[in-house]
């Protein structure tokens, strides 16, 4: 039965990647329906409607990369690739009715909360004024591009663009492309685009733990019993959450598993290449698991061929012509792409939030992002984040803490409208306590151990990754736990309105 209260609250949601749509949908299941996903693009999709370079696909198997409540069943091949995932995204969009929810090309410039109303008030980057009870922000962690400050790069005469915003008008074939990185973007589109290029320059600033994928496609007996085996879908995907979730302890530093993956590592390069030199490049200088451990089966293939070539001196500048390296080689090029990765530190930017009493998201968040399970911020009143601080995985799918965090937020929403509340906002030592516990934690794991990498802010804090299992972090949300929240019923707000009103007149 659906909640007759429900039309009373305004709920904006911001993207529509897998975040946004999985709340959407949710809260329609909860039957609450008042709600607007708003997007900056013409298309749902998030970072799988951004990134479209040849050979994108997902980096955990298929069917643990989609929704638990809509299991696709009909994936062609064991890592799914990139229009798969778009199409499933679309038929979610369609399916639970939310494209009436949508408003696209809408991007929101800034949000700040009325303490008087408990209202966000919401502007766009067009201007447009709009009012919320509930800010939902699901923009996702790896949506902005990262550009490196290279000297002399803005001079480069020839074509140049960024992996996520790939340029598939511009024809490669018979170029001279550089490769400026070498981690998860790039390991999937080099070997797309080396057979097609004339030369190939990849330069790779360190090197990265890497583990054959043994991709493959599904046959069609295995489709067909996905598809008329009652539960079998459900069973491989949860075979495969728990595989993943055994692997854990490696990011504890877990001796065993490290030297396994380790050996594994070394001995899929030593099938592959077999310069010495080479193999010599390609082995990181961190532990395993103190960045992301990449998967493919062809990236070292490329590497080998014979037009392409492995820089690691470093870069030194630009020309209008090519990358000047530190050795002081000069590497002439038509094309630069840069598989530079994202800004996955800036949280929420470039949106300006401005919470209880004229507080600055970017002033609270300076020294590193924090947020209450990685969803609720101290100060900001009704407003719920997915895929926040620390809600990142090194092991298992994002897709799972997504839901977790979907039915966090669900409840939260309906205690707001059972309970007539003006708002919620968690309380500033629970908060506190949260945080401090899982930097602890995290000081343990390797990511600590591990120099720089795209989970960690300049002053070496881990504001990315979780800091235990996918279960304990279920365990965590699976109740909303109303107690570490400060409520103030709608009652109580409009007693205040009219004292103020009283004290003025």
């Amino acid at each position: 039965m659906q909640d007759q209260t429900s039309a009373q609250r305004r709920i904006a949601i911001i993207g529509s990647g897998f975040s946004g749509l999985c709340l959407a949908i949710e809260l329609k299941a909860a039957g609450i329906d008042d709600f607007t996903i708003y997007e900056k693009d013409d298309r749902v999709g998030g970072t799988w409607r951004d990134n479209t370079y040849p050979g994108a696909a997902c980096d955990l198997p298929s069917f643990a990369y989609c929704f638990s409540f809509e299991q696709k069943t009909d994936w062609s091949r064991k890592w799914s690739p990139q229009p798969e995932i778009q199409d499933y995204l679309e038929h979610c969009a369609r399916k639970y009715g939310l494209l009436p929810h949508l408003r696209f090309r809408t991007e929101i410039a800034s949000a700040t909360f009325d303490d008087d109303a408990a209202r966000w008030r919401l502007e766009t980057t067009s201007g447009e004024q709009i009012e919320a009870e509930v800010l939902i922000c699901a923009v996702g962690q790896l949506n902005r591009p990262s550009l490196p400050d290279i000297p002399g790069l803005a001079t480069f005469t020839g074509e140049r663009f960024h992996s996520a915003r790939w340029n598939h008008a511009y024809a490669l074939e018979g170029k001279r492309v550089a490769v400026v990185g070498n981690a998860a973007s790039a390991i999937q589109f080099i070997p797309e685009i080396a057979p097609r290029v004339a030369r190939l320059t990849v330069l790779q600033r360190s090197a990265n733990w890497l583990l054959p994928r043994n991709d493959r496609a599904y046959s069609e007996r295995e489709k067909w019993l996905f598809r008329n085996v009652p539960g079998l879908a459900k069973l491989y995907r949860w075979w495969i959450w728990l595989t993943y979730e055994l692997r854990f302890p490696a990011f504890l530093g877990n001796r065993f598993i490290a030297k396994q993956t380790r050996k594994l590592a070394e001995q899929y390069i030593h099938q592959v290449v077999a310069d010495p030199s080479m193999r010599a490049a390609l082995v990181p200088d961190y532990p395993v698991g103190g960045k992301r451990i990449l998967i493919s089966d062809d990236y070292y293939q490329a590497l080998v061929r014979p037009n392409v070539e492995l820089v690691t001196s470093g870069i030194d500048h630009v020309e209008p012509d090519g990358i000047v390296t530190r050795d002081g080689v000069k590497h002439a090029c038509d094309a630069i792409v840069l598989a530079t990765g994202f800004e996955s530190t800036r949280f929420l930017a470039p949106m300006r939030i401005t919470g209880r009493g004229g507080r600055k998201l970017d002033d609270d968040w300076r020294d590193g992002a924090r947020a209450y399970r990685g969803i609720t911020v101290s100060g900001y009143p009704n407003l719920f984040l997915t895929y926040g601080p620390n809600t990142n995985l090194g092991h298992n799918s994002i897709v799972f803490m997504i839901e977790c965090q979907a039915g966090y937020i669900v409840q939260a929403i309906r205690m707001l409208i059972e309970r007539d509340l003006a708002s919620l906002d968690v309380k500033p030592d629970v908060q506190q306590a949260f945080d401090a516990q899982t930097q602890r934690e995290l000081s343990r794991t390797v990511w600590a151990r591990t120099p720089h990498s795209w989970y960690k802010t300049a002053s070496g804090r881990i504001t990315n990754n979780w800091s235990g299992t996918t279960t304990r972090y279920w365990w965590g949300t699976r109740h909303f736990d109303a107690e570490c929240y400060e409520a103030v019923p709608r009652a109580a707000l409009a007693a205040r309105a009219e004292r103020t009103r009283a004290d003025a007149a």
